[in-house]
Order: structure tokens, then C-alpha cells, then sequence
């Protein structure tokens, strides 16, 4: 099955051919400003594939709340044009092909559970490490969306006080409270790569932080209890990070007289395209 396959980003819309189960000449443009704008970009694309192959539909991975059964993109994100009618529709009309729309983090998800870390395994919580925490949940591999579609919205879950998980677990706040005490202005990788080579402030926030993480995917474990959780988005490439939220997570269970749960937590196999990839195999399983 040939598709067009496009991930739209709040900066930059992806996209690529997906034919014979493979990502195929991939490439990026900056995200329009409106909406007619956008659908003129896509056809460019979809016609340029359409020159060599035989496209039969088009896949897509937006931000966003998607309601699948209304046709619709509910809540808000970086691309407010997307938002409030039946986007389902008017594409597929616009094209005149078969479209399909899940959520970014979904598509991701989806990605690592068919041909990533995810392969084997039945219940799993799947998080993007990003500026915020996103993810998905998959019960028997299939994607669970929650009664309101807000299942995988672990970014809200409260950590300490009024603190989310989104805004005290990730490198971007790594990064906000090093600056602020040091009075500089550093990124979250700086912090990690200054921890490396010793500064003691660096170490003692990036240990902070592992354990605002281990918080996170303990009460992710006990409350949803995954066989596996996958970490995803530009922090779970940190070497050993998985290996040492598993130690953390387990000594949590520990300290409540849990010992039978062992924590798998893995990282990621697929990054960049992961949510193109998502998309496409979206698509084969909703389009039969």
C-alpha cells in the first residue's frame, strides 16, 4: 500500500511516501500560516508522489485532541487552524483519496509498538520526552484513547504540589532552574553534558530530575501496570537514562513492599520519523 504521509509540527510539517512497508523521500517545509495555505503545500507533495507511484491514500499525525468518530480536532495546539470542524472530510474531498488523522504522540506510539521496542509485548505506556511529557497507552496492543480522549496525557499528572509532570519532568526545566541559580542562560543538554564532566550544581539538578522522572512512570506503573514503558522525544536518547529510571522506579516499588513488579522501561527505536511511520501503519489498520 503507497501513501502520502505527513506529520504536521507547530514550526515544520513533515512528510514522505510510504510504499512497500518503507519511508521514502522524506523532506519538511515551514508550517503555513492558514489552513488554504497548508492544503496547497500537501497537494504539491501528494502530486509529486503521485508522478512515480500510485498513490491510494493520504496519513496523517496532527497535535491535538482527535475525535475520530466526530471528524473533528478538539482542545488546542501550535496550528489553531486545524481546530473545531470536520477536517476528516474536507481533506478527503480536497485530495479525493482516503485520509486518516490520529494524534501525533498516538502516531509515535504506534510506531514503537508495530516495528519498534514495543514488538512482542501487550499492555504498554508509551512517553515523549520533549519540552512537555506526551504519550500513549496500549492495552492488548491496541491504542486506548480514555473515555474523554485523554488517555496518555501523563504531562498532567501531579508530582509534587501543584507541580505537573510536564513542567518539572523534563530537560527544559533541567535547563530553567540551572540558569536561574547560575544566573546563565544554558540549555537542558548543556546541564547534562556540564553534570558529565563534574559540576557538582549540574549533577545535583540532574538528579532532581531523575527523580521527578521515576515519580512519573512509578505512578504511571502502579496505576496502569505496563508490561513495558518506552521513552521517547530528544531526552531518551541520554545514554544509560533508561537503565537508571528502571533502578529508581523498582527502588520506589521497594519502599511500598513491591517487589514482584520488575520495571522494564526502554528507549525508543525510532525518533525522527516515528510518528510518519506511526501514520502509515494508523492508516493499514484503520483503512482495510
Amino acid at each position: 500500500m503507497t501513501l502520502a504521509v505527513f506529520d504536521l509540527g507547530g514550526s515544520a510539517v513533515k512528510y514522505g511516501l510510504w510504499d512497500q512497508e518503507k519511508l521514502q523521500q522524506t523532506g519538511s517545509f515551514p508550517t503555513p500560516k492558514t489552513y488554504e495555505e497548508l492544503k496547497q503545500e500537501l497537494a504539491v507533495r501528494v502530486n509529486q508522489f503521485k508522478e512515480t507511484s500510485e498513490v491510494v491514500g493520504v496519513a496523517f499525525s496532527m497535535p491535538g485532541v482527535v475525535n475520530v468518530q466526530e471528524s473533528i480536532i478538539e482542545g488546542i495546539s501550535a496550528i489553531p487552524y486545524i481546530h473545531g470542524f470536520d477536517i476528516f472530510k474536507d481533506l478527503e474531498t480536497f485530495f479525493d483519496l482516503p485520509i486518516t488523522i490520529e494524534n501525533d504522540a498516538n502516531c509515535a506510539g504506534i510506531c514503537e509498538v508495530e516495528v519498534g521496542a514495543g514488538q512482542g509485548v501487550d499492555h504498554l505506556a508509551f512517553l515523549v520526552l520533549g519540552t512537555g511529557v506526551g504519550g500513549s497507552l496500549f492495552i492488548n496492543r491496541e491504542l486506548y484513547k480514555g473515555a474523554h480522549l485523554f488517555s496518555g496525557e501523563f504531562g498532567l499528572m501531579k508530582l509534587e504540589g501543584n507541580k505537573i509532570f510536564s513542567t518539572h519532568g523534563t530537560a527544559v526545566s533541567l535547563g530553567k532552574r540551572y540558569s536561574k541559580e547560575k544566573q546563565v542562560e544554558v540549555s537542558g543538554e548543556q546541564v547534562f553534558l556540564l553534570a558529565d564532566q563534574g559540576d557538582l550544581l549540574a549533577q545535583k539538578y540532574v538528579d532532581e530530575l531523575y527523580h521527578a522522572l521515576a515519580k512519573g512512570l512509578y505512578n504511571i506503573q502502579v496505576s496502569l501496570d505496563p508490561s513495558r514503558i518506552i521513552l521517547g522525544g530528544g531526552m531518551s536518547k541520554r545514554k544509560g537514562l533508561a537503565l537508571e529510571l528502571t533502578k529508581r522506579v523498582f527502588t520506589l516499588l521497594e519502599k511500598e513492599g513491591i517487589t514482584t513488579i520488575k520495571p522494564d522501561i526502554r528507549a525508543a527505536e525510532f525518533f525522527n520519523d516515528a510518528n510518519l511511520i506511526g501514520a502509515a501503519l494508523n492508516f493499514n489498520k484503520v483503512i482495510q
